[in-house]
C-alpha cells in the first residue's frame, strides 16, 4: 500500500508540473516584467538596462551557461524571491508578489520537485522554450 501512494503521489506531482505549465502565458510575463531589463529578445540588454549598476544576463543561454542542463531550482528560486537579494544592487528584483497564484510542483535539475506559483511556472516554461 506505501508503494502505491508513493507511486500515486509521484504521478500526480509529474503530471501537474507538466500539464501546469504555459510557455504563451509565461511569453506575456515576460514581456510585461523581464524585458524591460533582460530585453524582447532576452539576451540583456533591454531600455532599462543602460541605468542599471549590474547588467541583465542573457537568459537565453541560462542552459549553456549551466553545461547544458536548465538550473530549475535556481531560476524559480530567483524569480519568486527565495533567493536572497540585497535590494539597490542586486541582479534583479524580487518579483514574488507579483506572480503569486495556485501551488505547481516542477522537478529541479536533480529531479527533486519545488513548489512555486502557476505564474512563475508558466514563466520557466517560457524561458526554457527560449533556450539556445
Amino acid at each position: 500500500m506505501k508503494y502505491f501512494s508513493m507511486t500515486l503521489i509521484g504521478l500526480w506531482m509529474s503530471c501537474g508540473a507538466v500539464a501546469a505549465q504555459d510557455a504563451d502565458a509565461g511569453a506575456a510575463l515576460y514581456d510585461l516584467h523581464c524585458a524591460v531589463c533582460h530585453g524582447a529578445e532576452a539576451r540583456g540588454g533591454g531600455p532599462l538596462a543602460p541605468a542599471l549598476i549590474l547588467q541583465p544576463p542573457s537568459l537565453a543561454d541560462i542552459t549553456a551557461r549551466h553545461d547544458g542542463v536548465f538550473p530549475m531550482l535556481r531560476v524559480v528560486t530567483r524569480i519568486d524571491g527565495r533567493d536572497p537579494l540585497v535590494s539597490h544592487g542586486s541582479p534583479m528584483p524580487v518579483y514574488g508578489p507579483f506572480f503569486e497564484g495556485d501551488d505547481t510542483a516542477l522537478k529541479t535539475e536533480t529531479g527533486q520537485p519545488i513548489m512555486t506559483s502557476r505564474p512563475v511556472a508558466d514563466l520557466v516554461a517560457y524561458l526554457q522554450e527560449i533556450q539556445e
